[in-house]
């Protein structure tokens, strides 16, 4: 009579030993942590926020981070893939976020409004979005993270900058926009220089982690830089507590306006069919299989972690690909890892010396790895479209054209359309949604809806493992 052997424990399960949790947890942390601080850098300095505020946002968007990745990696009844997954602010909401905070009927209490409603919206969805994905081919998906990636550029070349070109002042009682004497001075110029340079030197040179958190690693040269240089000032830091404890609410209840709703369960949609590829090319990753009812979990997952960001002052979540791409370089298939690094961004989320330091570095430091994030997701973009079949069917050519260049209105005529209902403005400003929609408009008129097989979607969703 043979004894049952007890069933071995797949590699995604597998408890590791607690100081090798904490160092694998704490690379994941720094892979993404550039990107997590970006959009509550980039959303409070449009806002124009004073800088205390600012590093809240950050304490708020580190605290959310480990929140929404302790729920998508421990899984809960009915929500949580239970991958190795690092859950951070999606770029997808960055455009449409700046036309609303540039709305003075919407501003930050609008965009949390926004924010909840998205969140619920992605919760009672989430098993239907794969339905969606015969509107999502590799066409659509690639040419909507291309412009994603160019909307942004702007965003890092002003960085870069050293800040907007132009100010808006009160002069004799009017507001005018005047030049920014600060913009494109040579010493901020040189230090953008200097922090992408260090950046494309790791990444030639370095290996493994090194490598990996590059882009970190060029912004701590670019502060010590600016540091010597009498840019970086710590009094803000000095002032800030070593704890306190993130309340929902802060700025005030939520406002909830329906056009920037729509906008935002658009965006929903987007970042979930992103999360679909991810989730299918880390289930290919890890070798564990995941079924409807789990890639629902994961995507419910995104809708709970959008939710809870509007209530804890931050932005809409989904899962980030650097870190999927992480899994695949390091071969750690665990997800405690990554529960591990969900619980390190909740703590740094209570320090808000840490927020505070991280708002002190100047505009010229974030630029040259602005271009360098922004670039990417542009290059990610790109690198879907070269799947695409261009020669045997060349109305995809007319499908990326025709998107990209209303993609581009936003950018280049910010005025186009201002002599259409104000109420549209928040969703005709954004090139990434006209992007979107357009797309997937072309798409169905050119080539129907036919749906992918698992295997194209894994395969695309590898080719974005960098964005």
């Amino acid at each position: 009579m043979s004894i049952p052997t007890a069933q071995a424990v797949h590699p995604v399960d597998e408890m590791l030993p607690a100081p090798k949790l904490f160092v694998l947890g704490l690379q994941h942390v720094l892979v993404m942590y550039a990107g997590a601080v970006a959009v509550p850098l980039i959303i409070g300095r449009a806002l124009k926020l004073p800088p205390e505020d600012i590093a809240f946002l950050i304490s708020a968007d580190l605290f959310a981070c480990g929140i929404a990745t302790l729920v998508q990696c421990l899984g809960f009844p009915g929500v949580g893939i239970r991958l190795p997954v690092m859950m951070g602010v999606t770029f997808a909401s960055v455009g449409p976020m700046l036309s609303m905070a540039a709305s003075p009927e919407i501003g930050l209490l609008g965009i949390y409004g926004a924010v909840i409603a998205a969140g619920i919206f992605g919760i009672v969805v989430a098993p239907f979005i794969s339905r969606l994905l015969p509107l999502f081919p590799p066409v659509v998906t690639g040419t909507i993270i291309l412009v994603i990636g160019i909307s942004l550029m702007r965003v890092g070349i002003n960085w870069a900058g050293g800040g907007l070109p132009m100010l808006t002042k009160t002069v004799n009682g009017e507001l005018v926009q005047v030049a920014n004497p600060n913009y494109g001075q040579l010493q901020g110029l040189g230090i953008s220089a200097f922090v992408l340079l260090v950046i494309l030197a790791l990444l030639k040179w370095g290996s493994g982690f090194v490598a990996n958190v590059a882009v970190l690693l060029g912004i701590i040269a670019g502060g010590a830089l600016a540091a010597v240089l009498g840019l970086m000032h710590f009094e803000k830091v000095a002032a800030a507590s070593w704890f306190d404890v993130i309340m929902p609410f802060h700025f005030g209840m939520p406002q909830f306006h329906l056009i920037p709703i729509l906008t935002m369960c658009i965006v929903m949609v987007v970042v979930m069919i992103e999360s679909l590829g991810m989730f299918l090319a880390l289930s290919d990753i890890t070798g564990k299989p995941v079924d409807k009812a789990a890639l629902g979990r994961g995507l419910r997952a995104d809708g709970v972690g959008t939710l809870v960001g509007g209530i804890f002052n931050t932005f809409p979540y989904t899962s980030f690909s650097q870190n999927v791409g992480l899994v695949g370089v390091t071969g750690v298939r665990s997800r405690w890892v990554t529960v591990a690094g969900g619980a390190i961004m909740l703590v740094l989320g209570l320090l808000p010396k840490m927020a505070a330091l991280v708002e002190a570095v100047p505009l010229v430091v974030l630029g040259g790895a602005g271009l360098v994030m922004f670039g990417m997701v542009a290059a990610t973009g790109a690198r879907i479209l070269t799947s695409v079949d261009f020669k045997t069917n060349r109305h995809n050519l007319f499908v990326v054209a025709v998107s990209v260049g209303f993609g581009m209105i936003p950018l280049v005529a910010p005025n186009f359309f201002r002599q259409l209902p104000h109420e549209l403005h928040p969703l005709l400003e954004s090139g990434i949604l006209l992007s979107a929609i357009v797309a997937v408009v072309l798409n169905v008129f050119f080539n129907g809806m036919k749906a992918e097989s698992m295997e194209d979607i894994v395969a695309a969703a590898k080719q974005a493992d960098a964005h």
